[in-house]
């Protein structure tokens, strides 16, 4: 799972594949339970999606930009723009779909 940051951002939104970027905190119960599928999903989507990290208190530039409100947030990029979120934990099925709608 790569993390993705205020300086690494443009690197990887034009990286040339979806991007998928978990907002999420260590003191957030929800997002502790989602982290192993989020996990999971970076591995088996390798090379197709890049699916990273976001620590909302280490980068207050992506939490503003993308109006990061509540966390887990997980916001789904296609060629540069937001095409899909999903705000709350989820079952692995919901974001399973959300990524192969990227693709």
């Amino acid at each position: 799972m790569k993390a993705i940051n205020d300086q690494n951002f443009e690197e990887l939104l034009n990286a040339g594949v979806p991007l998928v970027i978990d907002f999420s905190a260590t003191w957030c119960g929800p997002c502790q339970k989602i982290a192993p599928i989020i996990d999971e999903l970076a591995t088996e989507y390798e090379g197709k999606v890049n699916i990273c990290k976001c620590d909302v208190d280490e980068n207050d530039g992506l939490t503003s930009r993308f109006g990061i409100r509540n966390v887990p947030t997980i916001i789904f990029l296609k060629g540069g723009e937001v095409v899909d979120k999903q705000v709350g934990a989820a079952p692995r099925q919901t974001f399973v779909d959300k990524i192969n709608g990227l693709l």
